[in-house]
């Protein structure tokens, strides 16, 4: 059982929100009273398996600055953003040690999430919910550590990490508090492959302290914590939820 938020009347827009983290946090959002639109990459919400007839659906290319400020632009209102869209190029066979694979990395994972949190910044500014309006990024252990498969996620999500405490510094006068989860190695579509491996997920067990690896739900859960008005005073933070990966040696 997860704690009890109320996101009553609240406006959430989760990218990405089809699966994996996106849709685990999207569901805990609507769960919790909170009108949820997501985005996914499909023509519409018909396409997919799963049964998305509870949020607004918009079609996002996370790389298609155009689609972005559409995105934006569709929401009458916005009290939480959770810039969640992208993924681990080497995950479809790409190599980010490639020049242009590298910067597409980063053009997806760090230049999109300022630039949808930069398009909505006005709206989250007017939110009346207890705590104010909230972005959330999602970073990764390679915002900590260099993981020499993904040079360009790594990139993008130790960016992720400063920018989140400049936006916090900049909108905090505004009302609009930033905060990141670093996730540990979490099952999703994009780990699948990883998980298969007991030559990855061996080495991150020996040193994961709680003995598990991670289920989408943890780093939902810790979403919805830092976008609550249980977090109304924290702002510009890096929360790692890993099992304490991070603390272990």
């Amino acid at each position: 059982m997860g704690p009890k938020h109320d996101f009553a009347g609240a406006h959430v827009l989760v990218t990405g929100g089809t699966s994996g983290i996106g849709a685990a946090s999207a569901a805990l959002f609507r769960d919790a009273g909170a009108q949820v639109t997501i985005t996914g990459t499909r023509g519409s919400a018909a396409e997919y398996d799963a049964d998305l007839s509870g949020y607004r659906y918009l079609q996002l290319d996370i790389e298609d600055k155009d689609r972005i400020d559409a995105v934006a632009a569709a929401l009458p209102r916005l009290d939480v953003l959770v810039n969640n869209a992208g993924f681990a190029l080497p995950s479809i066979g790409l190599d980010e040690w490639e020049p242009d694979v590298f910067d597409r990395a980063v053009n997806m994972l760090l230049n999109a999430a300022f630039r949808m949190a930069r398009r909505t910044v006005d709206l989250l500014a007017q939110s009346a919910v207890p705590g104010g309006g909230s972005v959330i990024g999602v970073a990764s252990m390679s915002s900590y550590f260099g993981i020499p498969v993904v040079p360009g996620y790594g990139a993008a999500k130790t960016g992720l990490v400063g920018l989140t405490r400049t936006m916090a510094a900049n909108w905090g006068p505004r009302g609009v508090r930033a905060n990141a989860v670093a996730a540990g190695l979490t099952r999703s579509k994009m780990t699948a492959g990883t998980f298969e491996q007991e030559a990855w997920t061996a080495p991150t067990l020996s040193r994961t302290p709680l003995g598990r690896l991670g289920e989408a739900d943890d780093i939902a859960q810790a979403i919805l914590f830092l976008a609550s008005p249980a977090a109304s005073w924290i702002t510009g933070q890096t929360l790692a939820v890993d099992g304490g990966y991070t603390i272990s040696g």
